[in-house]
């Protein structure tokens, strides 16, 4: 996960009181002593003691957004940390699955060590357009495009063609923005976490944080990492193509093939997602 603005961190709620999901670790990018200790404050939150790891320990900028610190107050930073490839190494298996919501470098350096495998990787990023998304379920800001950037692909490169292409990912699920950019938490959407939350810590919380955001920004938030997360959760909410995902000179492009073990997103079920979602 990255924190640079609400998605990963409400994801990271989201998983921690899931009723469906046993969290195994949590790693960061780049790893600054704000996201760690933004990290290990949510994990005392839920009383759970799961190992954390960052991509460089080291790194000494700020990586964290306002409203992370303005909606759940300060947290002191924290090195307690372990590099997260050899953290991913350790926890992952063939039954494992691992979602990265940002650049996926962890998942990289991970890659590049030996032992390493994964059940499956859910992956918040690259494209999806025509010739694969049917013309009726294209968003209109990507009518007729086949190819698009994306942050969390373009910001680890290598990383992600390495993790697209490596057999030691018995399958991989990409969850782009044709889809997800539609899926958009709202006055709508915080109603129904507003009626569900109670009896659930991780919605009351993402409610909470989500209250804030909709205070400055009333046109909502889009829910890229959330619905990623719940994807992982209940691979049924979506329709899937197996594609290749490869990377263009105007960006990321999903070319239909066989036998690639890739599946990108091209639907989705709301009322599937919403159930996942609001579960506890």
């Amino acid at each position: 996960m990255e924190t640079g603005d609400p998605d990963d961190f409400l994801t990271l709620l989201l998983l921690l009181g899931h009723p469906r999901v046993n969290l195994k670790a949590v790693t960061v990018t780049p790893g600054a002593a704000d996201q760690i200790g933004l990290v290990r404050r949510a994990l005392t939150w839920f009383g759970r003691d799961i190992p954390v790891g960052a991509f460089d320990i080291n790194h000494l900028k700020s990586c964290v957004s306002a409203w992370h610190f303005r909606t759940f107050g300060k947290v002191p930073p924290s090195r307690d940390a372990e590099p997260a490839p050899e953290l991913l190494r350790r926890v992952c298996d063939a039954k494992t699955t691992l979602l990265t919501g940002g650049p996926p470098k962890n998942l990289g350096g991970a890659l590049a060590l030996p032992g390493f495998t994964l059940g499956c990787w859910v992956g918040q990023g690259g494209f999806a357009g025509e010739g694969v998304v049917p013309e009726e379920r294209q968003l209109p800001k990507f009518k007729g495009q086949t190819s698009c950037p994306s942050f969390n692909f373009d910001g680890a490169l290598k990383a992600a063609r390495d993790a697209l292409a490596s057999p030691a990912i018995a399958l991989r699920r990409i969850v782009s923005k044709n889809i997800c950019h539609g899926v958009i938490y709202d006055s709508e959407l915080h109603e129904i976490i507003g009626a569900a939350r109670h009896g659930s810590q991780s919605l009351q919380l993402i409610w909470q944080g989500m209250d804030a955001y909709l205070r400055r920004h009333r046109a909502g938030k889009k829910l890229h990492d959330p619905f990623a997360a719940c994807c992982a959760i209940d691979p049924a909410i979506g329709t899937w193509a197996e594609v290749e995902m490869v990377r263009e000179r105007d960006g990321w492009r999903a070319l239909p093939a066989t036998d690639s073990r890739t599946w990108v997103i091209t639907d989705y079920d709301r009322a599937r997602f919403l159930e996942v979602l609001t579960a506890h």
